[in-house]
């Protein structure tokens, strides 16, 4: 395959069916650093009202590592993967107060601040200041393993290495926003998962899969599942909600609290373990009031919350970063993850 060939057939049909984003306009690096946090393992309509959103509210960088950490995960509410809100904010913290506002310009210097993988440095590195570095996103592998038929797994450290230097042999200098940003383009309008439409692709005659006739589906892996409880707890109009640690998923938000359920035990003994691990109360479990099923990347959950009464102890917080009661108009207030919006939904009144 002719790299020139494939480079040029690339950027010209990006001129013409590139997509109209938000952060491809005013291109600046805290733009293009933005919009790549928010694209990682998310789709592009959904990130495109979250990131007007943010540009909306923090117009600088300087705007955003000034502002409170609750601030910043309130506004990525719903938008999932949350250690991404907080390495933001770090990053935001570093870049304007330790480098005086001025983004590394080097993939090695860009994949020191927090949150930034090799993928995002490359894409940063290539579309904000112009460097001759690949940009290797799921859409960019798919497309890369097609063209050159490349049947290993690329979820492997040696073979994500072979397609990085593939990528690295193929950029034509100079050009690598624009190449970098076709092969994107490409995989994600065309190249797709499942059901690519080669017959509008541009490089479609020199994509080896096509031509030797590869199946372009892998087996799909067996998603575990968990049962997860929540505690609805009352206190004269009060609800009882707490903060997770900083860590993990979900680090940061508000929940209702509670957990997994273990092996052999009941959703109501389960209930009943975290409440006093978490929080060090006694309660009495009582009517299941909402149930809400949710698929993560690599897990799924069914959240059962149920109706809860303190039978003794005083709320602390022991498994939990912090705790509060809230009335149920004060809930909007608080960052919490799309399961926990759903109990909100059932459990106050919504207006007419």
């Amino acid at each position: 395959m002719r790299t020139a060939q494939l480079a040029r057939r690339l950027t010209r049909w990006f001129e013409v069916n590139a997509r109209d984003l938000p952060w491809r306009r005013r291109r600046t690096p805290y733009r293009v650093w933005l919009s790549e946090m928010m694209l990682q393992q998310t789709q592009v309509d959904t990130v495109v009202p979250y990131f007007r959103r943010f540009v909306a509210r923090f117009p600088t960088l300087k705007s955003l590592a000034d502002a409170p950490l609750d601030d910043v995960l309130k506004l990525w509410e719903g938008l999932g993967y949350y250690a991404r809100a907080r390495n933001l904010h770090r990053a935001a913290r570093i870049v304007s107060r330790e480098r005086k506002g001025r983004f590394p310009r080097t993939v090695d210097g860009l994949i020191r601040l927090p949150g930034v993988g090799r993928y995002t440095a490359g894409a940063i590195a290539s579309l904000a200041f112009g460097a001759d570095a690949p940009a290797l996103d799921g859409n960019v592998i798919r497309v890369l393993c097609r063209l050159f038929a490349v049947e290993r797994d690329p979820r492997e450290p040696k073979t994500r290495d072979e397609l990085q230097s593939l990528a690295e042999s193929l950029l034509p200098k100079g050009r690598a926003a624009s190449f970098n940003e076709a092969l994107i383009e490409l995989g994600a309008m065309v190249c797709t998962p499942r059901a690519p439409r080669c017959v509008a692709c541009p490089v479609a005659s020199l994509c080896e899969a096509r031509r030797l006739g590869l199946p372009v589906k892998r087996a799909k892996k067996t998603v575990p599942h968990f049962d997860v409880t929540a505690a609805v707890i009352r206190r004269a109009g009060r609800l009882l909600i707490a903060r997770r640690p900083p860590d993990g998923l979900l680090g940061g938000l508000w929940e209702f609290p509670g957990g997994k359920r273990e092996p052999g035990e009941s959703l109501q003994a389960c209930l009943k373990r975290e409440i006093r691990e978490e929080l060090r109360l006694k309660i009495e479990v009582g009517d299941l009031v909402a149930t809400v099923k949710h698929a993560y990347t690599h897990f799924r959950i069914t959240l059962y919350a149920f109706e809860c009464r303190v039978t003794s102890g005083r709320p602390r917080a022991v498994g939990v970063a912090d705790f509060q009661w809230v009335l149920p108009g004060e809930l909007e207030r608080y960052a919490f993850a799309s399961t926990d919006r759903k109990i909100i939904q059932v459990i106050t009144p919504q207006p007419r």
